[in-house]
């Protein structure tokens, strides 16, 4: 396809992770035409590496509006899944039960509660938690060790089986007829009289709308469309063990039992470039927070371990940006592609097709990233 009258879809959305996935299926849904240019199993797959929470708590601490975008993804889920499934027949295994942050040492507590409170009043007490002491959280968990001091809980949070997730995405945005490219390395990007033109490995596409949703890909996609993301990768490692005999209902923030039975440990984060291997210090230093999170555990046997690379801004946060200087143009990233899936289907994805833009969203433009000078010398 050399990107004829035809042919052309409405938006071409570059990534097929689940970024991507979601913001496509979301476009579905709103009656557009969509293309998907995916790199394919060569490239980083966070989509495939990721813990599976859909995770409210803390989330917003310096950056309130980040809180209330959050929740409402949280709040949106459930129509999210019940869609999926019914388009599908694929149940992603949505749980929110909410969720517990076990702690240590007093001082965990302490930030807990200062972290759990700031935002409780900064988001108009929209923000329901409790902190539990050592009792109180052995009521509710049993199997919790004695080295577990208490616990922030909140009943926000949940998690899902993220490959399923993934499966039904790709299943749910094909069947409203999104054309799936995979295999199409994204070079460059040319604004032209009928939008952009999408330069890949084995054609050009052309679309009057552009999403970058390519991860770290973004980085060097997003100035050629007069956008900045300045992304970088932090890779994160995660241990999965045997099924085992359900014992934790409720997701924990570094253990979590699967809804098929195997249990996974993980929420380590490191600057190690693009190297997406996995190590045995830290894989280790997982699976010892593991075991004195939950004694039961010490001798369960671990069937697979992986590292995978999450796209991370400056500040940790999302960027969601159309570029002033090439309307049409749109960034989409974030590390937290699972808890944010659905606002990126219900919120994102109605915005790029032509909707107001979400009251949250200027507080993620990529230029909070750029001084004033640059700012200044982009907008020529």
């Amino acid at each position: 396809m050399k990107g004829n009258a035809v042919d052309s879809p409405d938006v071409l959305v570059v990534g097929g992770g689940l970024v991507g996935t979601t913001v496509a299926y979301g476009l579905a849904c709103e009656g557009l035409k969509v293309t998907v240019l995916d790199q394919g199993d060569g490239g980083f797959r966070a989509s495939r590496g990721n813990f599976g929470l859909v995770w409210v708590q803390g989330k917003g601490y310096g950056l309130s509006p980040y809180g209330r975008w959050t929740r409402s993804s949280s709040r949106l889920w459930p129509g999210l899944a019940a869609a999926l499934l019914e388009e599908t027949g694929i149940d992603v295994s949505l749980k929110q039960p909410g969720g517990f942050h076990l702690c240590f040492s007093d001082d965990e507590m302490a930030e807990r509660e200062k972290r759990l409170s700031t935002l409780q009043a900064e988001l108009g007490g929209d923000y329901p938690f409790e902190l539990l002491d050592a009792k109180a959280l052995r009521e509710r968990l049993p199997a919790v060790g004695p080295e577990v001091i208490g616990a922030s809980y909140t009943p926000m949070d949940g998690h899902v089986n993220p490959l399923k997730l993934l499966r039904a995405l790709h299943e749910g945005m094909q069947r409203r007829g999104v054309k799936l490219v995979s295999g199409e390395d994204i070079g460059r990007i040319v604004p032209d009289s009928g939008g952009f033109a999408v330069h890949g490995r084995n054609a050009v596409w052309r679309a009057p709308r552009v999403v970058l949703s390519a991860g770290l890909g973004n980085r060097a996609l997003s100035p050629q469309v007069g956008l900045h993301a300045p992304v970088a990768p932090n890779r994160g490692q995660v241990l999965v063990s045997e099924r085992v005999a359900p014992f934790l209902h409720y997701p924990t923030i570094n253990v979590r039992q699967t809804d098929e039975g195997s249990v996974q440990f993980g929420d380590s984060m490191e600057e190690a470039g693009y190297n997406d291997f996995t190590t045995t210090d830290v894989l280790s230093a997982i699976a010892r927070r593991g075991v004195r999170s939950f004694p039961m555990l010490k001798n369960v046997r671990l069937v697979r371990t992986w590292a995978a690379l999450r796209v991370y801004s400056p500040d940790g946060f999302p960027i969601y940006e159309q570029s002033l200087q090439y309307p049409g143009a749109f960034v989409v990233t974030c590390h937290s592609g699972v808890t944010l899936a659905a606002a990126h289907a219900k919120r994102i994805a109605p915005w790029v097709a032509g909707g107001e833009i979400p009251e949250e969203l200027p507080a993620f433009r990529g230029g909070r990233f750029l001084d004033s000078a640059q700012v200044a010398a982009n907008a020529h």
